[in-house]
């Protein structure tokens, strides 16, 4: 088992290195500069690596740059271990990130929440109080309770 500190290295390795090749290395028209990898993972034993990568685009590009991924991988693990240097190469898994579809449904969350806040300020924009705008007591001020019969206070 390799420690963690070692597994990290490693997957910031293989990131820096499939981002580069990616950029520069391979002439795959479905794997144009709309391919980002986002974050790798490198088991325990420094045996397989997981990718994570988003494309910008629609259904179709993300669907396109899966199979050019799949396509490449080849070139991609011969690459890290060019880069790597280790008695074994991991094997590369690439998974579509998940980030852009949470960031949209937090958005819209929050769209909401803007929305029921503005339905909330315009309810409340001719209300008054119930009862005094200030319902505290505050020191100085006369009250009829705190005084028994002789005038001092209680």
């Amino acid at each position: 088992m390799a420690d963690n500190a070692r597994a990290k290295r490693l997957a910031d390795l293989i990131r820096e290195v499939i981002a580069q090749k990616l950029q520069r290395g391979i002439k795959d028209p479905r794997l144009g500069s709309h391919v980002t990898i986002t974050d790798t993972r490198v088991t325990g034993d420094l045996r397989e690596a997981t990718v994570f990568y988003t494309v910008y685009g629609d259904d179709e590009e993300r669907a396109s740059a899966a199979a050019g991924l799949e396509s490449a991988k080849g070139i991609l693990r011969s690459e890290v271990g060019r880069a790597a240097g280790t008695k074994f190469t991991p094997t590369l898994t690439f998974v579509a990130d998940a980030l852009p579809e949470n960031a949209r449904t937090i958005e819209d969350l929050l769209d909401r929440a803007r929305a029921s806040d503005a339905q909330v300020r315009q309810a409340s924009s001719g209300a008054t109080y119930a009862g005094d705008a200030d319902p505290y007591r505050k020191p100085g001020e006369d009250d009829e309770d705190t005084t028994d019969e002789k005038g001092a206070g209680a």
